[in-house]
């Protein structure tokens, strides 16, 4: 397995490597070194078989200099817990996904359970001759994460998960370095890398799924706070005499119009919509996924329900923005597939009632990585450890 880098100079041609094969002359306009000290580091890259060299590039006016790129043995794992699905996928070193496999589970059957199925379907990748070794893990799980400690730290929605050593475990379970993130965390990152957030250095990703959370983007780099709590914005009080909230208070933005809330709701207002209550008749049950399909089909009922919570996290998001200046906002998770509708509510809230400096040039937009966001932001994630110096 190829080593880390010796030095900061190295680390930082892997991250400019990362982006694709480049010549050692357009290396040497991003970086501040001398050319023999470029070429130096780049051998010795080259020696540790973490790079390789890719023929010539197209001549500058001279001397055609040497194209470089990643080894293309490099392989990182993204692998990305949800509440009720497992999704996995391995990358080259580029990040590029060269496979992605997924399959229904419930956070709430425990570490042992969810862990052991991520393996299962990394094994299955393993199967189709897509690795043989994985040179980093990177994890992401929907609930507070003590990124220090590689552990969840009192997950409200994953009984069983406190303090459980996941990094630990996937590390001595797949032979390699393994980091944990709390879910938003990583798609944010999947956004910078590969999203619309490629070319903005301060942004929040907005996640609207079974929980509510943010991730907050500065200068490049997540936020995360002092113990790692930064951006747990389902848990803000919307309504002190609201509903029940899994943490334990009431009135939480997420017990209003996380995934479950919606589908509280959607029962409730099914004897007023016609298709939702064929389908409570039919499955005993409502999801999201109905009250987005309702809405399509031009259910009242159902749209007035998607832009009530649209409003409620409208409102938290005006404080954030007026507190934070953001360059770009970006609605992801599963409840944001509800669209449009959603999408038009909360844009009319926050430019409303965010101050118009903050506003101004804010885009508001829905991620177009879907569900690959956070596997993409569990290989980056990774691959910033392995791509620092040692």
């Amino acid at each position: 397995m190829p080593v880390r880098p010796d030095n900061v100079h190295q680390a930082t041609l892997l991250r400019l490597l990362r982006e694709g094969g480049r010549s050692r002359a357009e290396l040497g306009d991003d970086v501040s070194l001398s050319r023999s000290k470029l070429n130096l580091e780049l051998d010795r890259l080259i020696e540790t078989g973490l790079v390789e060299q890719a023929g010539l590039a197209a001549s500058r006016g001279g001397r055609r200099s040497g194209m470089v790129r990643l080894s293309p043995h490099l392989r990182f794992a993204g692998i990305d817990i949800g509440a009720t699905s497992v999704d996995v996928a391995v990358t080259n070193g580029e990040l590029e996904i060269l496979g992605h496999v997924s399959q229904p589970c419930e956070v709430r059957e425990g570490p042992a359970t969810v862990l052991g199925l991520a393996m299962e379907l990394l094994a299955k990748l393993r199967e189709q001759g897509l690795f043989t070794q994985l040179h980093g893990a990177g994890i992401g799980v929907p609930g507070p994460v003590s990124f220090r400690d590689g552990v969840p730290f009192a997950p409200p929605i994953m009984p069983g998960w406190d303090r459980y050593p996941v990094r630990e475990v996937v590390s001595q379970e797949l032979g390699c370095p393994a980091m944990v993130d709390n879910d938003v965390n990583l798609m944010a990152l999947g956004e910078l890398h590969a999203g619309l957030a490629k070319q903005v250095d301060d942004f929040l990703l907005i996640k609207i799924g079974t929980g509510i959370g943010c991730g907050i983007v500065v200068d490049g780099k997540i936020y995360r706070g002092v113990s790692g709590s930064a951006g747990d914005i389902g848990h803000m009080r919307v309504d002190d005499q609201g509903p029940l909230c899994t943490c334990g208070n009431t009135g939480c933005l997420e017990a209003y119009f996380g995934g479950a809330a919606l589908a509280r709701e959607a029962v409730r207002i099914a004897p007023r919509s016609p298709y939702l209550g064929e389908r409570l008749a039919l499955g005993g049950g409502l999801s999201a996924e109905d009250v987005a399909a309702a809405a399509t089909l031009g259910d009242p009922a159902a749209v007035q329900l998607i832009r009530d919570g649209g409003r409620q996290v409208g409102q938290v998001m005006a404080g954030l923005v007026s507190f934070f200046n953001p360059g770009l906002v970006i609605i992801a998770g599963g409840v944001a597939r509800l669209g449009h509708v959603l999408l038009a509510e909360i844009r009319s809230v926050v430019y409303r009632r965010s101050l118009p400096l903050a506003t101004g040039n804010l885009p508001i937009v829905l991620s177009e990585l879907g569900d690959t966001a956070g596997i993409i932001g569990g290989a980056r994630l990774i691959s910033d450890h392995v791509f620092s110096a040692s």
